[in-house]
């Protein structure tokens, strides 16, 4: 049965600032609320605060870095596929040369497109188009069995949606927005030299597919659900789904091998794949393929297909304007280099002194994490013994990585060619790449994310924790700051990427990242029990002009939770300041967004927006009320019974 709670986030509205807000009554705009009431958000940004000021400190640093090194003023750093890295910016940023080649580099490209004439044409070519820069009407991914991470699958999906989600259709915005990228679309099909019937033709039929296919796929709130994504087909049973396209010759022909059977992400999809890939659907298909292409390939011709290319994504996000040229030439480079540029950050700007101790914090949270398990009042010893086994079996990954990943050997720039060339053809060498580890076991060593994010993560089929070099900064962490302030920045970011180990979606995976249920029937009945606490205490609570969707943020609100009350724990054995610990909780979630990019992110995102992740993990932890002194008529004042606790 659901609850009630009388003051859900704390007293007022962590949208609008307050001044006068004390901590007893909403920590988050006690702490935020004079930045928040002078804060301006950046013209090309849709949000501002910690992490997107944090974010703007890195990128900075590293175009000064891209700038001076392209320009000869710093000799090129001695990392692996950095050279690659520099290249492809310059190339980017030669916008005099993007300019006056306008639509020409993508001709080619555009006409095996346009001279698709029938489904049995589409069939014959679909190979082609799959392995170019091109996008089907289906999706294949090769990553770890799910229950046996020691070996590569073949993963199958939908496509993605034209608007955010599928829950953005069912919205008042759903028109206006699709009528945005409609007249987009035509403008760009048009300035790519198709005529206006034509192109508006292309276009609705794309539209006519799009709806189609958004009956069909996930949701952002059924992405969440990990396990859901592993459903084993057989490879007969999986080709026999398939009656117009077939699906054999085109898996014969792209795959290095042949598959016994096939992990089916969206069954709904496969159900439903027959009604869309069909003859009868044909037009509507090649109209979606090119408006899917003539949108993701603007970005790297001239800057009037730049600006043609805005309007929509505009409209999603609110962002008054693009990024400049220089900013996107660098973040072209850095998408493509990610890992080695992430290397070269973390070898300049993270020291081993630093290093050494985050990893001090990171044992010291492990350690508290161990305490907690085995203290548990509602675990029996049999999964307790397990989710240490678990725990134990963690592997690190701080900083950035030691070696780089074989794919950025094998992309290559070419600084003869354009830019849009150039990716392409790097594309192609990342789907044969990602092709070709079907043959290969599974590589652990690999990171998922680059040393100059500023993010952190938890793979629950490696079992590992990433903690990018990015984020290991002021505020969340400083070797010079108190103890308090790091526990409650990075010290509460490291206990929430552990507690994933353990969410909803964790809970699955055993210590080796194989999707096995080590949980007792009881104990998971329990678990599940404070799930549904955790879902109903966010569920439908106000930020800005959105309401959240509890269900489709919990797992990373138990995360949250768990990885602020270790952090409490961890510093309170260190003995940090408390109060500082929680205002620098509230500081690291600081954030001002566009009413659309808010509107977007709770339609499309796992997380809460990050103003929501303050005061109710906080209204949890009883020493808060502690350190605070926080009283039974204050705002934050949760009633005992309605404190959480999951860890």
């Amino acid at each position: 049965m659901r609850r009630f709670y009388a003051v859900r986030g704390g007293a007022g509205d962590v949208a609008e600032p307050d001044v006068n807000a004390k901590p007893q009554d909403n920590l988050y705009l006690a702490v935020n609320s004079e930045w928040l009431s002078k804060a301006e958000i950046p013209a090309d940004r849709t949000s501002t605060g910690v992490n997107s000021e944090l974010d703007i400190k890195i990128e900075n640093r590293v175009m000064k870095d891209f700038a001076d090194i392209a320009a000869g003023k710093e000799k090129m750093p001695e990392i692996k596929d950095f050279d690659k890295a520099i290249a492809l910016y310059k190339i980017a940023k030669n916008f005099e040369k993007r300019d006056a080649e306008e639509a020409h580099p993508i001709q080619n490209d555009l006409q095996k497109l346009l001279s698709l004439t029938d489904f049995a044409d589409f069939g014959k070519k679909a190979k082609d188009l799959y392995m170019g820069p091109y996008i089907l009407p289906f999706v294949y991914g090769v990553d770890a069995d799910m229950k046996n991470t020691n070996v590569n699958v073949l993963y199958f999906g939908g496509p993605s949606t034209f608007l955010p989600d599928t829950t953005t259709y069912k919205t008042d915005d759903a028109k206006k927005l699709l009528d945005i990228l409609q007249d987009q679309s035509i403008n760009l099909l048009m300035m790519a030299g198709i005529g206006k019937t034509e192109a508006r033709e292309y276009v609705e039929n794309a539209l006519a597919f799009d709806a189609k296919v958004a009956k069909v796929v996930k949701s952002t709130e059924e992405w969440a659900d990990d396990a859901a994504i592993y459903n084993p087909v057989s490879y007969d049973e999986f080709i026999a789904k398939f009656k117009s396209f077939d699906m054999a010759q085109f898996l014969d022909d792209i795959l290095p091998e042949k598959q016994k059977r096939v992990i089916v992400m969206e069954p709904r999809f496969l159900d439903h794949a027959e009604k869309l890939i069909n003859a009868e659907n044909f037009d509507e298909i090649k109209g979606w393929m090119l408006v899917k292409y003539i949108n993701s390939v603007a970005k790297y011709l001239s800057q009037k297909f730049r600006e043609a290319a805005f309007p929509f994504n505009q409209a999603i996000t609110g962002a008054p304007e693009m990024p400049s040229q220089i900013k996107q030439a660098y973040r072209i480079a850095n998408s493509a280099f990610d890992e080695v540029v992430g290397i070269f950050y973390g070898k300049k700007y993270f020291g081993e002194k630093a290093k050494h101790d985050v990893e001090d914090m990171i044992h010291n949270m492990l350690k508290v994490y161990e305490e907690r398990i085995n203290h548990n009042t509602w675990l029996s010893d049999e999964t307790k013994k397990k989710a240490i086994v678990k725990l134990n079996a963690l592997v690190l990954k701080i900083g950035y990585p030691e070696k780089i990943e074989k794919i950025f050997d094998l992309l290559q720039v070419d600084p003869e060619k354009s830019l849009y060339e150039n990716e392409a053809a790097m594309d192609k060498v990342r789907t044969e790449y990602e092709l070709e580890k079907l043959t290969k076991p599974v590589d652990r060593s690999v990171w998922l994310m680059p040393g100059n994010l500023n993010n952190a993560c938890y793979d629950p089929q490696r079992n590992d924790l990433t903690f990018p070099a990015g984020i290991l900064q002021k505020p969340f962490y400083d070797i010079n700051q108190s103890r308090g302030a790091n526990y409650g920045g990075i010290g509460a970011t490291i206990g929430h990427e552990v507690s994933h180990a353990f969410d909803n979606n964790g809970a699955k995976f055993d210590e080796n990242g194989n999707m096995n249920n080590w949980w007792t029937k009881q104990d998971f009945t329990e678990f599940n029990k404070r799930v549904g606490q955790m879902i109903d205490i966010f569920d439908g609570l106000q930020y800005g002009p959105a309401k959240i969707n509890g269900k489709q943020v919990v797992s990373e609100n138990i995360a949250d939770l768990a990885g602020l009350a270790c952090a409490v724990q961890a510093g309170k054995n260190d003995g940090a300041d408390l109060k500082d610990l929680f205002e620098n909780y509230a500081r690291s979630w600081m954030e001002k967004q566009r009413p659309e990019a808010i509107k977007t992110e709770v339609q499309t995102d796992v997380h809460a927006p990050q103003p929501t992740r303050v005061n109710i993990p906080v209204q949890c932890q009883d020493e808060f009320y502690d350190a605070f002194g926080v009283k039974k008529d204050d705002g934050m004042w949760l009633d005992p019974e309605d404190r959480i606790v999951i860890w």
